[in-house]
């Protein structure tokens, strides 16, 4: 499994919920589509995290860097359900880091 991690904090003004909301459609669209196995997201509890990273935490898994690839074509023309849809969530985030991740050992 591939993990794609993406921190991220919100704009000024930016309701949580409106956040929530607008991610669960954009990346349960991903996986009805097939385009992602399964998401999460997670808020920093307590201010327990290293400096300067930001509050929200979302894991993409993906069961192969082909699937993840594929995830990223379809964003890429900026047009259609997809894009819209990443769009509205994106449009509401700052302080974007990103990171990949894979389970190991790889199975034999």
């Amino acid at each position: 499994m591939n993990i794609y991690h993406v921190w991220c904090d919100l704009k000024p003004g930016v309701s949580d919920k409106d956040f929530s909301v607008k991610l669960s459609g954009f990346l349960n669209g991903l996986q009805a589509e097939a385009r992602i196995h399964s998401w999460r997201l997670m808020r920093c509890k307590l201010g327990l995290s290293p400096d300067g990273m930001p509050e929200f935490h979302i894991m993409i898994e993906t069961e192969t860097l082909a699937q993840l690839d594929d995830a990223f074509k379809v964003l890429a023309p900026k047009s259609g359900e997809d894009h819209e849809r990443h769009f509205s969530a994106n449009s509401l985030v700052t302080n974007l880091k990103f990171a990949l991740y894979r389970d190991w050992p790889d199975s034999f």
